[in-house]
């Protein structure tokens, strides 16, 4: 059994896709149209830069939809990919909505739009430089709610963001507790490493922004995906439109349980994980999270052909 896996912010890099863009008429149709809906040229930003540009989360989001997107409809019509032996489809954070688009849930303008509007709610929630997040490594995420809930400073958010794999957990809050929580680390010679985020995602102060899209998620018609959907909260598969309409907005200020996924879908039989769009940082994940698990990276039109020969021995 097989999972479609779809890449989040991070991932985004100036260029990303361009192969694709220059290759296939359906790809440059793809970008016109994400040009159209968000009226201005993200198709400039993904494939020129500036990065400072590409870097801005309320452009990041819907670049990383539109790169992702891209790749799979290439795979799919240019390709003649067949999804139907795919039992799942999973997106980390924004991917959860590239996940989505391809499983005919949303609408590519719908997702764009709601991506373009959900980086601006996240990066206006909290002050540029209040705002924290740090990559602990080698931990269970058990040992670190230890280290968190031990923190002397309980008023302010020091809380888990993502659990991305066996061994790295992302925590999230405002500046000084992340730092409080960085000298516990370093005095029990634990690694952690600062992220260059613009914000503190999925902590609780991101409660404002989720509040702002709640209308916007609301109003927004989805369907039951084709694919169960994995979701980002509750790590289990979900396909029930209205549901999943629900969580998108929880996801804003939720921990990521993308570790809790990738066992629940392992648990389900997945033998096959497959990754599309930009980076490969989600094969990583589940090559140390699932040791038995085949991983596909797909990000260039070698991959694609290197995919299809090993998926069909």
């Amino acid at each position: 059994m097989n999972a479609l896996l779809f890449p989040g912010q991070g991932s985004q890099v100036v260029g990303m896709g361009s192969e694709f863009y220059n290759n296939f008429d359906l790809v440059k149709r793809i970008y016109q149209e994400a040009d159209e809906i968000l009226n201005f040229k993200i198709s400039k930003i993904i494939l020129e830069g500036p990065e400072h540009e590409l870097q801005l989360t309320k452009n990041t989001q819907p670049a990383i939809l539109t790169v992702s997107y891209s790749i799979f409809k290439v795979l799919k019509d240019e390709f003649g990919f067949d999804f139907n032996s795919f039992k799942y489809f999973a997106g980390h954070s924004l991917g959860e909505y590239s996940a989505l688009v391809c499983s005919d849930a949303i609408d590519l303008s719908d997702a764009l739009y709601l991506l373009h509007e959900r980086g601006k709610a996240m990066q206006e929630a909290v002050p540029v430089g209040k705002g924290s997040m740090i990559a602990v490594l080698g931990l269970k995420i058990e040992e670190i709610s230890v280290l968190i809930n031990n923190l002397n400073d309980k008023k302010g958010i020091c809380e888990i963001a993502n659990d991305n794999a066996v061994g790295q957990v992302i925590i999230s809050g405002d500046k000084d507790s992340i730092q409080s929580l960085q000298n516990s680390l370093k005095e029990k010679k634990i690694k952690s490493i600062p992220l260059k985020v613009s914000a503190p995602f999925h902590c609780s102060l991101m409660k404002p922004a989720a509040e702002s899209m709640r209308e916007k998620i609301t109003n927004t018609k989805f369907k039951n995906p084709l694919f169960e959907i994995v979701n980002n909260v509750t790590g289990r598969p979900e396909s029930d439109s209205n549901t999943i309409k629900n969580l998108l907005i929880d996801q804003i200020f939720s921990t990521v349980k993308w570790r809790e996924s990738l066992i629940n879908m392992s648990n389900a039989n997945i033998k096959n994980f497959i990754e599309i769009g930009p980076g490969k940082a989600l094969t990583g994940m589940v090559k140390r999270t699932i040791k038995t698990a085949n991983c596909f990276s797909i990000n260039s039109i070698a991959d694609i052909k290197n995919f299809e020969n090993e998926f069909k021995k």
